[in-house]
């Protein structure tokens, strides 16, 4: 009998042995994580809200003119500086950190659609306050785009509204306190960046749920998959509802604007992947160099390049939607929902084979169903 325990305990031992041999060994990650933080604050977040900032000035200015003189001119300068604003938006979305988490910056400044009763309702009883939770679907870029392109049928019915409706001046009003609200907030953020949170983001450069690298990651995977691929293509089509929502596009009421913000966020987003600077061509340490440097693979091939791969896929089958999303998915919604699908790829490549290869936990809950 004791022979036999012996026996059995030897086959044991040996067993455990050859089971801790057979595991894997995990890279050793040395990874410059803040040299990757200094390229995304230097080179990407700070220059692009930088150039957000410039904008929302100039659309703070430019309505602050049509207030004063509703215009054909001035009307036309003020859709234009509103164009360039909303397009210089989508650069910056991605960073919901500091600050920017702080005032809930993407929705106070883009939930859409807008809540066109509640927003009348406010104009007429003037009765408003953007501070409350409750305003968001009422505000920023959408809430303009109905004030500018939905009220009226063309330019020539809405300048009339402006200049000859018994309420035309609280609408004016209300312009003013969206732009307003809309620089006041974007200011906010950039200084608190230059005023010492770029400082902190930098050094904060652990591996662990508080770290930088870890939130701006997650951070950057929910903006893609909430704001980017759902947000802008999939509840539109319908992939949630069952139901196409043609009136759920960005940028409902201006109509031909859609695809072209859609295209700029795919820019960013790609753009941040790869280190990309802001306004330029150069490229720094990256989540692409980042997973270069651990020699991270999918299917045989790099991992950067499966995802970049994946990026261009998707960015092709975009050029064959219609500039007016709200069209496409009316007349061939097919198309939007063959684009989802090409996003929703990357969606796992992001948000399992990278961050598993990064060592980093999912922060926020996945409430959309796929």
């Amino acid at each position: 009998m004791k022979k036999l325990f012996f026996f059995l305990l030897l086959i044991a031992v040996f067993a455990c042995g050859d089971d801790e041999g057979d595991q894997p060994t995990a890279p050793e990650d040395n990874f410059d994580r803040q040299a990757m933080l200094r390229n995304w604050a230097d080179n990407i977040i700070v220059p692009a809200y930088t150039s957000f900032a410039e904008k929302t000035d100039d659309l703070k200015r430019a309505t602050e003119t049509f207030v004063a003189d509703p215009s054909a001119a001035n009307y036309t300068d003020l859709s234009a500086k509103w164009e360039s604003a909303y397009s210089s938006f989508q650069d910056v979305s991605i960073f919901e950190i500091g600050k920017a988490e702080e005032l809930s910056l993407t929705n106070n400044l883009n939930i859409y659609p807008t809540d066109i009763d509640d927003l009348t309702d406010n104009i007429i009883s003037g009765g408003y306050n953007l501070e409350l939770p409750s305003t968001i679907a009422i505000q920023g870029f959408p809430a303009l785009d109905y004030l500018l392109f939905g009220i009226a049928e063309d330019q020539v019915a809405m300048l009339d509204f402006y200049q000859n409706d018994a309420d035309a001046i609280k609408y004016l009003q209300y312009l003013s306190v969206l732009a307003n609200r809309i620089d006041d907030l974007t200011q906010s953020v950039l200084s608190d960046w230059n005023d010492g949170f770029r400082d902190e983001f930098v050094e904060n450069q652990g591996n662990s749920a508080l770290a930088s690298v870890d939130k701006l990651t997650n951070d950057f995977i929910f903006y893609y998959e909430r704001h980017f691929r759902a947000g802008k293509i999939g509840i539109p089509a319908g992939v949630f509802s069952g139901d196409p929502l043609s009136g759920n596009v960005e940028a409902f009421y201006r109509q031909d604007l859609s695809k072209t913000l859609f295209n700029r966020a795919m820019d960013a987003v790609q753009n941040f992947f790869n280190g990309v600077h802001h306004q330029s061509a150069t490229e720094g340490e990256s989540m692409k160099t980042y997973i270069e440097y651990l020699e991270v693979e999918k299917d045989g091939e790099s991992l950067a390049k499966v995802i970049n791969d994946q990026f261009e896929v998707a960015r092709n089958t975009t050029q064959e939607l219609m500039d007016n999303f709200a069209e496409q998915v009316e007349t061939d919604n097919v198309k939007m929902l063959t684009t989802y699908n090409q996003l929703q790829l990357n969606v796992v490549y992001l948000k399992v084979d990278m961050l598993q290869a990064f060592n980093i936990n999912v922060d926020f809950v996945d409430a959309d169903g796929d």
